[in-house]
């Protein structure tokens, strides 16, 4: 029964901790509000944001990568070493407790193992009514300082 117990706890420690991985791609669906160039989410869900002036192009460093496979590993680990620790209810609350901090330790060193995330292009562009935005995206293809471009879906196209 013990058994039982201690099982269902590392599963439930490991089901609520594989919800904190994410496996979503950086610099897509940019709008261009500056927030590093990651996850940018603009006011204008519409196809085209707006228009402007390339101000400057930079080479920035994505982030890291998980798949949340270090986070279920070490939770699993987590739980069963906070298993070997006390007795009854104080058990299933090391089991618990385990399992939590085993799976945060083991998402930072998946994060870490990982190094740096791919390269991505921030593109600095001074809109028409002189605001200034920054769009982060994977490829610049043919754009340069100086081209006129439009934001559409957070990306800077030419035209």
């Amino acid at each position: 029964m013990k058994t039982v117990r201690t099982l269902a706890a590392v599963l439930a420690a490991t089901a609520v901790l594989s919800g904190c991985a994410s496996n979503a791609p950086y610099g897509t669906n940019n709008t261009g509000y500056n927030d590093n160039g990651y996850n940018n989410r603009g006011y204008n869900n519409g196809p085209v944001q707006g228009s402007g002036t390339i101000d400057s192009i930079q080479v920035v460093q994505g982030r890291a990568q998980t798949n949340g496979g270090g986070a279920v590993i070490g939770g699993l680990v987590g739980a069963l070493a906070g298993n070997q620790v006390g007795s009854g209810s104080g058990r299933a609350a090391a089991t618990i407790a385990g399992g939590v901090g085993g799976a945060l330790v083991g998402n930072n060193i998946e994060k870490n193992r990982a190094g740096n995330g791919p390269e991505m292009y921030q593109v600095n562009i001074r809109m028409e009514n002189g605001e200034m935005r920054s769009v982060t995206q994977d490829t610049v293809g043919d754009l340069r300082v100086g081209n006129r471009v439009r934001i559409v879906e957070g990306r800077a196209y030419r035209y």
